[in-house]
């Protein structure tokens, strides 16, 4: 059953089959990374997006699973979907990796991908792949020292194509598996011709700001209503909305 059909269950609706669970799957900015060593559950996309599927119908509860943790690849993290993700019976998988797997191998990111999509296939489980923010452009002033060397390396591989290239190799895999595709990559691109969006990251590097986490609620609230545009409502008064 999917988010859209729960949503409009009834008492005895949810006495059967309960209320919406959601995990979302992975790294830092799932897990709530913002600046430097803040992390803030509360402005994170996940949970923006619980509020606006209870903004649409507020009956339904809608729980959230975070099961993104910082640091991590996607194949760093095959080993964790049983207990951490599939244990929790979800009615939606919203898997986002990228950032940084972009450190290794190309084969390793869209094999792992590929792993984690038939897993979810197989169980029937409603997935939507997320493609992550941009990385950083240029060595920014307020950058921390400690992460200089880092800062430098990932803008060279934003500017050489690199990320584009895992990004766009993503995208591919997702679509050609039958898995839904929320690509807030290309979005992200797209602010790139008007805005600085290495200002759009907390820690100039990879982790977006508070603000810039609504670009992917809305981003996936639009996904997950695209049969039903009736019930979406405009969202103004954002950053990227208003340009």
């Amino acid at each position: 059953m999917k988010i859209l059909e729960k949503l409009l269950m009834d008492q005895g609706g949810l006495i059967e089959n309960g209320p919406i669970t959601i995990v979302a799957f992975g790294d830092s900015v799932t897990h709530g990374a913002v600046g430097p060593g803040e992390l803030n559950y509360e402005t994170v996309y996940w949970n923006r997006l619980r509020k606006k599927i209870n903004d649409v119908r507020n009956y339904v509860p809608v729980n959230v699973i975070n099961a993104g943790i910082g640091g991590t690849t996607a194949k760093e993290s095959l080993q964790r979907m049983e207990a951490q993700v599939f244990t929790h019976n979800p009615d939606l998988i919203i898997v986002c990796f990228g950032l940084n797997d972009v450190n290794g191998t190309l084969e390793d990111y869209i094999s792992s991908l590929r792993t984690i999509f038939e897993e979810c296939n197989n169980r029937r489980i409603q997935t939507i792949f997320m493609t992550p923010n941009m990385l950083n452009t240029y060595v920014a002033e307020d950058t921390e020292k400690c992460v200089l060397d880092y800062a430098a390396k990932t803008a060279e591989m934003q500017n050489s194509g690199r990320m584009d290239k895992y990004m766009n190799a993503a995208c591919d895999l997702a679509s050609g598996m039958g898995v839904e595709l929320c690509d807030c990559y290309s979005r992200w691109k797209e602010l790139g011709k008007t805005e600085d969006t290495t200002l759009l990251l907390a820690n100039r590097i990879n982790h977006p700001t508070n603000e810039m986490h609504e670009l992917f609620a809305d981003s996936l609230f639009n996904l997950i209503f695209k049969d039903k545009p009736e019930i979406i409502k405009s969202i103004s008064g954002t950053m990227y909305n208003e340009k």
